[in-house]
């Protein structure tokens, strides 16, 4: 009995210490790291409380950043795009998408145009996009990179960008895509179309001087992923703990932070459309 009861007392200082480690989690940096340390903090806090371990929110410096992170442990949730949720998860076995925006299943891409091109909305991407230039987001950008190239490939017959256009670059983020679009450093830019849309809501864009010409088809986007070894680490039921959170996450100011009207139950298979197209431009490994 006494070994019974020091086996017992063994495992509930386990369990304490489990619940005493930190839970962490990152995000692909898709706009100005001031906006997501504000948006994440808070996210942060809510987490802390709804979880019962302590929370911490660690910002990166680029998309490939959150993935290694991911891949390396130093957290153990990520707020990625499609194409860094696929990469993640292929990393990390059993890993899990819990949750996407509500309009995570239906996401859009913009193409956006300077006032110098003379290009307004259309039906499609027009024929008078060849010579000029255009920059995308990030690399792995989903909404930035990934789909935009895939589309813009339908519609001019796989041609390579980089043929296409008098030059292509890598902006970094959604937020600068916008700005060096909107002061005419390239003609073109591929961006998140929630971004973009919460940055004219916020006056933070001239839309005399950029405007968006084409709006993609739509395709599976963001999306909550967990570590398989979670429940392992934070004790049992704790995957199903993190979704609810998400899901049930009701405050009205800090679903539009993201800018999100709800988050809904998604799951790996979801993603599977992106990992097709990744596979296609040779984005995964």
């Amino acid at each position: 009995m006494r070994r019974l009861a020091l086996a017992a007392a063994a495992l509930a200082l386990f369990a304490q210490g489990a619940a005493a480690e930190t839970f962490r989690f990152t995000a692909i940096p898709d706009e100005d790291q001031a906006r997501l340390v504000e948006r994440f903090g808070k996210v942060a806090d809510y987490l802390e409380e709804r979880l019962g371990v302590t929370v911490e929110y660690v910002p990166v410096k680029s998309y490939s950043a959150a993935v290694t992170a991911f891949r390396n442990d130093q957290v153990q949730l990520a707020w990625f795009g499609g194409l860094s949720g696929v990469q993640a998860r292929r990393l990390v076995p059993n890993s899990q998408a819990l949750a996407q925006g509500s309009e995570d299943d239906a996401f859009m891409s913009y193409f956006i145009a300077h006032e110098s091109t003379g290009l307004s909305l259309a039906d499609e991407l027009p024929d008078e996009l060849e010579g000029m230039s255009l920059t995308f987001g990030s690399r792995t950008s989903t909404s930035g990179r990934l789909m935009p190239e895939h589309f813009f490939r339908q519609r001019f017959d796989n041609v390579d960008p980089e043929a296409f256009f008098s030059r292509v670059g890598y902006s970094g983020d959604h937020s600068r895509t916008i700005a060096l679009v909107e002061a005419g450093t390239w003609d073109i830019g591929a961006v998140n179309y929630t971004v973009w849309e919460a940055a004219v809501a916020d006056g933070r864009v001239d839309t005399d001087r950029v405007s968006v010409i084409w709006a993609t088809p739509t395709y599976p986007d963001y999306n909550w992923t967990l570590r398989g070894d979670a429940d392992a680490r934070f004790g049992e039921g704790f995957t199903d703990k993190v979704q609810a959170a998400f899901l049930e996450m009701d405050d009205p100011e800090l679903l539009a932070s993201f800018p999100r009207e709800a988050f809904i139950p998604a799951d790996n298979a979801l993603y599977a459309p992106i990992e097709e197209v990744a596979e296609e431009l040779g984005l995964l490994r």
